[in-house]
């Protein structure tokens, strides 16, 4: 039976969000040209909760996309038929702040991947990423512009980050295979 803890509990997990928040707003003065764009499926639900919480700084809505990245994976060939969710980018991402956001950030390849797919909706002026767990391991070079939270695993652990799913609490576990 695999062994896990709690890692981050929903109170963690606000603070760790609101501080990407600002952190996000620090860095980004023209807030009408920053528009957040989730990943799925686990980035999504944690960019709309940034862009409420990037609404409250700023005093204005920040637009939000969904972006489904199954199909620009380098690893196709290994996988069987990939689950595809939803695109929805309702906004023009030429000349924008496009900040990517993720639940976890690993070896790199899914941002690899998103960054790809995201060239199909225009040619934004600057891509940031956000993301609320950092578990290392990466094979690709990139790096997280934010991040909720560094936790070292190693490659015989798993992170799940759980955002009201079935109606439990939020939280961030480290299984151990």
């Amino acid at each position: 039976m695999p062994e896990s803890h709690v890692i981050l509990n929903a109170p963690a997990i606000q603070r760790a969000l609101t501080r990407v928040a600002h952190e996000i707003a620090e860095s980004n003065e023209a807030a009408g040209d920053v528009v957040l764009v989730g990943i799925q499926e686990g980035g999504v639900k944690l960019a709309e909760r940034l862009a409420a919480q990037l609404g409250t700084i700023w005093g204005q809505i920040v637009p939000v996309g969904h972006l489904d990245v199954s199909m620009h994976r380098d690893d196709l060939d290994q996988r069987v038929a990939p689950t595809v969710h939803p695109t929805v980018i309702p906004f023009d991402v030429t000349g924008k702040t496009v900040v990517l956001v993720d639940d976890v950030l690993f070896k790199g390849r899914t941002i690899r991947a998103a960054m790809d797919a995201l060239n199909d909706f225009g040619r934004p002026q600057r891509i940031q990423l956000a993301v609320l767990i950092d578990r290392g391991h990466r094979e690709l070079p990139i790096k997280a512009d934010f991040v909720g939270k560094n936790v070292p695993t190693s490659l015989a652990e798993q992170v799940h980050v759980r955002l009201g799913e079935a109606g439990a609490e939020d939280e961030v576990v480290v299984e151990r295979k």
